[in-house]
């Protein structure tokens, strides 16, 4: 059984987690009208990698006997400048996402709701990797710069994101 506070937290995060997927499908939306489909690829694979958190959560509060409850979808962001801008504001968007899962985390341990605690591990886990493939898009949109043909080649690259 989930105490209120936990299940209150998780369902904000769940609710979190399809805000995000919605984000990434709006940068997909932006990168492909720029012309990098490698780029929108990549951003849709995000799409629903960040749905597939949220049903993980969304699972677990329903196997713990909670209830969970779905809000509206807030606005989001729909332009950027340019790749490099989309993928600075992913990682600044994962770093967020990254502290809201440590104050579950926190919260779980203080609430004594160990199994909790255990199935959010995944998570922690998880958001190493997220602001790590960020940091790492970042770099190499750097390296590039506005040499066309790294762009086009790093695009295609990206499209071939499993």
């Amino acid at each position: 059984m989930l105490s209120k506070k936990v299940e209150k937290a998780l369902n904000k995060q769940i609710n979190a987690e399809f805000w995000s997927a919605y984000l990434y499908l709006s940068m997909a939306s932006c990168l492909d009208s720029k012309g990098f489909t490698g780029m929108s690829s990549w951003m849709r694979k995000q799409f629903a990698e960040e749905q597939e958190h949220a049903t993980k959560l969304f699972d677990y509060v329903l196997d713990k006997g909670g209830r969970v409850l779905l809000e509206p979808i807030a606005k989001v962001e729909t332009e950027w400048k340019d790749a490099l801008d989309v993928f600075n504001a992913t990682l600044k968007h994962e770093q967020k996402v990254t502290s809201m899962i440590n104050d579950l985390c926190a919260l779980a341990i203080a609430e004594k709701d160990y199994a909790t605690e255990s199935f959010l591990h995944w998570f922690v886990d998880e958001q190493v990797e997220e602001e790590k493939n960020a940091r790492e898009i970042i770099d190499v949109l750097k390296l590039i710069g506005k040499d066309g043909y790294g762009l086009y080649r790093f695009d295609k690259e990206l499209a071939a994101r499993k």
